[in-house]
């Protein structure tokens, strides 16, 4: 049953991320290389400005995947934290007699409800980053 919440979220996250990928990340991808080859192609430019050229086309970019990163980071330091609490509870339950089946079954259980929980987070997680995402200037 964990098993199954868990490829849940992880296939959420995943076509959520894609479709983040697709709708903004390639459109900032092409248009840093644009930028870069226009950065290229100033003959009259140093090299040292052609490369501050080619940096400051880059920046977009590399702030909209600081952004996806630390908020995926985010969303798996909540989930990992949902997942030693179930794991805190298992160990408490073992202590204190509980079978190893019984404690079992209430892990799963636990565990489920920590993917299903962060399943629902999924979306808003994905339009803050869009929105993010709409905010940077390219």
């Amino acid at each position: 049953m964990a098993e199954a919440a868990q490829g849940r979220v992880q296939a959420a996250v995943e076509s959520a991320v894609q479709a983040l990928e697709r709708e903004r990340i390639r459109g900032m991808q092409g248009a840093m290389f644009r930028c870069s080859a226009r950065c290229c192609e100033d003959s009259a430019a140093s090299m040292q400005q052609v490369q501050r050229c080619i940096e400051r086309c880059h920046a977009p970019l590399a702030q909209a995947q600081a952004i996806v990163t630390a908020e995926l980071e985010h969303f798996q330091d909540r989930l990992s934290r949902c997942t030693l609490h179930c794991n805190d509870k298992a160990k408490d339950a073992l202590e204190a007699g509980g079978t190893e089946a019984r404690v079992r079954g209430q892990l799963d259980a636990c565990l489920a409800a920590c993917g299903d929980d962060h399943l629902r987070l999924v979306p808003a997680m994905a339009k803050k980053m869009k929105d993010s995402l709409a905010s940077l200037q390219q």
